[in-house]
């Protein structure tokens, strides 16, 4: 830099407003989290079912993330999640307008949220493709803006079973979806005040020829970057493991209890928990290179499983929960940094999206599965056995010689170029 170039000032707007943004898409997201499956065992009084509307619902946003992640590199990471977050506020509002003009149904309930499913699947995504370039106008690492976002996101996270247990007692099942459907919308009109500059890479051949070959370009980053693909597969079992203790094991759990609160408390404690640990990543890759941290979190996550599996009393389900959310809480930040670092900024959008396809191809393989055993055999057998599998994926992981691949995307001090 020459004596006549001038150091850009630094704006933190643009970065604040899009955490704001993503803290009320995530709360709201994760006060459907709780309501979705709570309304289906209320319906039929079977965790299948829940599980059953939890697969149905995923399966758009397996086909579609190619085609969302290219219309994110496409029309702009700005303006993708804003259309997603009005989108998804309006469907969500009709759940609470359908309830009150018929008597709702598992099927209406699905094709519902087979819709918001449609509309909805690209906020996240755009949200983590725009992180570097709000970061290179507040003049932060991507290490800070990454453990910031995803602590955030726990936040949101921590949030909305809270508020979604509450709206059920205060409200009603229904009617609490139009106070998610508020809370979405404040995230879309937050992305309206976003000014930032997007980096755009310059075009190579991969950005011409038709739409298709456009979006197929994610699966081809993807297994072209070895770093890129050892943590999406971390990710993926997790999902297919892990996520159905979450959506169907402990919900039906809680709710032959009749604790909804319970549920709501134990889900936001591990949140919350999620929110410390992704706040440390910074300080944490600073000390420990990216595979040490990758095969801490995977362990720690199994390992805590084990003694929450046997159900025991609230508060010590509590404590071994903010234990996993406390391991759990870098694997987003270390994902996030890892992507920004190795995928050109013209492809970020469609390698993000195949991050959703994880989250949701994976609960589609085993939730409806794992909503049948529970059926079956009850939740004491069955979330042992899925603990037991959790920490037998997390040696897997953590023995690969592979995972030295993820250092190559490792902390640096320097100042992020765009």
């Amino acid at each position: 830099m020459t004596k006549n170039q001038a150091v850009p000032s630094r704006r933190l707007a643009p970065f604040v407003l899009l955490e704001l943004a993503s803290l009320t898409s995530v709360a709201s997201g994760s006060m459907v989290f709780i309501l979705m499956p709570w309304i289906a065992i209320q319906l039929t009084h079977q965790a299948s079912a829940a599980g059953l509307l939890i697969t149905i619902t995923s399966i758009p946003g397996l086909l579609l993330a190619p085609v969302v992640g290219s219309v994110i590199d496409k029309l702009g990471r700005r303006r993708s999640a804003q259309w997603s977050e009005f989108l998804t506020a309006i469907v969500n509002a009709s759940i609470t307008v359908a309830a009150l003009a018929w008597t709702m149904n598992l099927p209406l309930l699905t094709a519902i949220a087979v819709i918001r499913s449609v509309v909805g699947w690209g906020g996240g995504s755009a949200r983590k493709a725009l992180i570097p370039d709000v970061a290179h106008a507040g003049h932060l690492s991507l290490e800070r803006a990454n453990s910031i976002h995803e602590s955030i996101f726990a936040a949101g996270f921590a949030l909305g079973p809270a508020l979604g247990a509450l709206c059920i007692k205060w409200f009603g099942i229904y009617n609490s979806f139009a106070v998610v459907a508020a809370v979405g919308a404040v995230s879309g009109i937050l992305m309206l005040f976003i000014r930032v500059v997007e980096h755009h890479e310059p075009k190579d051949e991969s950005d011409s020829g038709n739409f298709l070959k456009f979006a197929v370009q994610g699966f081809k980053i993807l297994f072209e970057t070895p770093s890129v693909l050892i943590v999406m597969i971390t990710f993926l079992s997790l999902a297919v493991i892990y996520l159905p203790t979450e959506m169907v094991v402990l919900p039906t759990y809680y709710k032959s209890l009749g604790d909804p609160a319970g549920l709501g408390l134990l889900i936001s404690v591990m949140a919350a928990a999620s929110t410390v640990g992704s706040l440390l990543f910074e300080k944490l890759v600073k000390v420990l290179s990216f595979s040490k941290l990758l095969r801490i979190a995977v362990l720690g996550v199994g390992i805590t499983m084990i003694p929450m599996s046997l159900l025991p009393a609230q508060w010590v389900m509590l404590g071994f929960g903010a234990i996993l959310g406390f391991v759990w809480g870098p694997l987003g930040p270390l994902l996030n940094t890892v992507i920004q670092r190795k995928v050109p900024a013209n492809k970020r959008g469609r390698v993000f999206s195949l991050e959703m396809v994880i989250w949701s191809g994976g609960p589609m393989i085993s939730m409806s599965l794992v909503g049948w055993a529970v059926d079956t055999v009850g939740v004491h057998i069955v979330y042992p056995i899925i603990a037991v599998l959790v920490l037998v994926s997390g040696i897997f992981v953590a023995s690969s010689r592979h995972l030295v691949e993820l250092n190559v995307a490792d902390y640096t001090d320097a100042s992020e170029p765009l």
